[in-house]
């Protein structure tokens, strides 16, 4: 259940210039709690209303023109060998949109897997999935942001054993477990659990804030959270997954409660038209900041090259992107900007 006579994690602040809260205690794994009915309060800004849905029927604008789709044959896919790690080694795959295999402290966590070709209410994806899926070592946990199609995929998630344990944002787990998925964990904004390793420690997963919204049916908008986690293994090396967000003031307030992460994955796709998607997904630059908010030493940009979903040209957010990243004067070899399929290990 959750504590009533507190504030929620959500909301906690403390005075400008003060240390950073100390880490929340684990949850129990596989807790069952009570939620709100709704998570509209979370919202950072209000969703598009009649008025932008008769726009876009009228300036159809949320696909690449035609001369631009050439650009698909040239999108960057570069299939190859999981690296060998250890427990002590930090390594991440890119399959493709927000499909990461993160290797961390011994476990093969998924971040929102999706597998298919075809998922609901989507064109099919222009890119072939980096890793096939009889390549992946046995999983040991995934990690969902937020419940829309193209980060929830029931099929994907049916090719996993039932035993799997699963991190989602609360209100997501009842759907979890009608699905018979029996090890679910679901966290508020600034909670977090541990997941034992083979090395006799543990990985912990933060939940936390994302600039973003649900909805999987025509009834259940923000009926559950949304947000992205934070990898933490014995070390203290951290992987940021930010899921689907938009760019606002949570970066900084994640990179202060949780300082000292070394690699994070930003999403730079899916932005035009930007009067209908700024509050919710990242552009190329607004991405480069973010990653500066959160005072991450690498960056490696996702959320695109997949599925076409938006009306940008296929490759200009890789053209962007860099070009953002030289702006800020950071290294060139800290933009791991991976072909799908590409693999890199942290130091």
């Amino acid at each position: 259940m959750i504590q009533r006579t507190r504030k929620p994690a959500h909301v906690l602040r403390e005075a400008p210039g003060s240390p950073p809260l100390a880490p929340s205690e684990p949850r129990p794994l596989g807790e069952t709690r009570t939620w709100p009915r709704s998570f509209a309060d979370r919202l950072t800004d209000p969703l598009p209303g009649i008025r932008s849905l008769a726009r876009i029927a009228r300036e159809g604008t949320t696909r690449p023109d035609p001369e631009s789709l050439r650009e698909v044959a040239r999108l960057p896919v570069e299939p190859g060998p999981l690296p060998r790690v250890d427990a002590d080694t930090v390594a991440v795959t890119w399959a493709g949109h927000a499909s990461w295999v993160v290797r961390v402290g011994g476990l093969t966590v998924l971040t929102d897997p999706v597998w298919s070709r075809r998922i609901l209410g989507t064109p099919a994806r222009v890119t072939p999935v980096g890793v096939p899926w009889e390549d992946l070592p046995r999983v040991d946990a995934v990690v969902i942001s937020h419940n829309h199609y193209d980060h929830l995929d029931l099929p994907t998630l049916r090719r996993l054993p039932r035993d799997t344990p699963l991190f989602v944002p609360a209100g997501l787990g009842v759907w979890c477990r009608r699905r018979r998925f029996t090890r679910v964990t679901e966290l508020d904004w600034w909670e977090a659990a541990e997941l034992p390793s083979p090395d006799g420690g543990a990985v912990r997963f933060d939940f936390v804030p994302a600039h973003h919204w649900s909805r999987r049916t025509l009834t259940d908008t923000c009926r559950s959270l949304w947000g992205g986690w934070v990898l933490t293994d014995r070390h203290g090396q951290r992987v940021y997954f930010a899921g689907d967000t938009g760019y606002g003031h949570w970066f900084a307030e994640i990179g202060r409660r949780l300082p000292g992460i070394d690699l994070a994955l930003l999403p730079i796709g899916a932005y035009a038209p930007r009067w209908m998607l700024r509050p919710v997904h990242t552009d190329p630059e607004e991405a480069v900041a973010a990653c500066l908010d959160l005072g991450a030493r690498r960056m490696a940009p996702m959320h695109w090259a997949t599925f076409l979903l938006s009306a940008e040209p296929p490759l200009e957010p890789l053209r962007r992107v860099r070009a953002a990243w030289a702006a800020a004067g950071r290294p060139r070899e800290d933009l791991w900007d991976l072909p799908i399929g590409a693999s890199r290990v942290l130091d």
